[in-house]
């Protein structure tokens, strides 16, 4: 596949993922978006797989072929009442691709044409890792308490918020140190840091508000899915994550709108108190990716 063709097909993939979000928001329109997400995704991984620098090896097709059965199996055995559930657990799955893709980045040999380039990709690097691990830990502790296997009650430790604060400190203190060549050794830290945080915020959260916090991991996914495929520069699922931590930060209030009808006793109701939580880890991503 030529540099055009494949630049093309990335963005008609884009396109049908923005066909597909804007759908979802209308249940008449809702099944026809599935459709767009699913050609899309098609699209996109047809356009990967057929890169020049991609070996279609045997591993790589089983792999496909593996995940598509699981998906289908899981997707047909899952009740509606389930989907949240569903969401958490695929949610985990993005943010450990994005360390995956982080580490695997981190391990190959690069030629960078400046020291700038240099700069930007650990960065983009330190910063999927860091998301995709508190986004994994995260949502597997979303699931366990939608699904009922974690109790709903918030965990509330003492001087939580300078526990988060110096997670997060920390994490940007190795970042600091892996930037002038301290060694590999600062990331793996940094991504113990990382899932620990992601338990220590979710955790401290009640299980009525589960339904917020997993579309602001759904946001969190996309934020370490557009920084870790953007270091290994693979467009379209760049694109994917950017639509997706858009998303996901939208459909956060009106979710947490339909959430306080239904708890009006708990004090952890209201989207701010739930992103205060968790903003102090947005905002340093921000502010490092900027």
């Amino acid at each position: 596949m030529t540099i055009g063709l494949q630049t093309a097909a990335y963005i008609s993939a884009t396109v049908l993922f923005i066909l597909a979000l804007g759908g979802l928001s209308n249940q008449e329109k809702a099944k026809r978006a599935v459709w767009f997400g699913i050609v899309g995704m098609a699209i996109a991984v047809v356009a990967t797989v057929a890169e020049p620098s991609v070996t279609l090896s045997s591993m790589l097709i089983g792999a496909i072929v593996i995940g598509a059965v699981i998906g289908v199996v899981v997707a047909n055995r899952v009740e509606m009442t389930g989907m949240p559930q569903l969401v958490a657990a695929l949610h985990s799955f993005v943010g450990l691709a994005a360390v995956f893709i982080g580490l695997n980045s981190d391990m190959s040999v690069h030629d960078f044409a400046s020291n700038a380039e240099r700069i930007i990709h650990e960065v983009e690097i330190f910063l999927g890792v860091f998301i995709g691990a508190v986004t994994f830990t995260g949502s597997i502790i979303a699931y366990g308490k939608l699904a009922g296997k974690i109790g709903g009650k918030a965990l509330i430790l003492p001087g939580r918020h300078l526990l988060n604060l110096a997670m997060v400190g920390g994490s940007f203190v190795l970042l600091l140190m892996y930037m002038n060549h301290a060694g590999s050794w600062t990331l793996y830290v940094m991504t113990v840091l990382a899932l620990l945080l992601g338990v220590h915020l979710v955790m401290a959260i009640g299980g009525a508000d589960m339904p917020v916090v997993v579309s602001m991991l759904n946001s969190y996914s996309g934020w370490a899915a557009a920084a870790a495929v953007t270091a290994a520069a693979a467009s379209a699922t760049a694109s994917g994550g950017r639509l997706l931590k858009a998303h996901g930060g939208g459909t956060a209030a009106p979710m947490d709108d339909t959430v306080d009808l239904v708890s009006k006793d708990l004090s952890l109701r209201d989207v701010d108190n739930i992103v205060l939580a968790m903003v102090n880890v947005l905002v340093w991503c921000r502010v490092l990716r900027t």
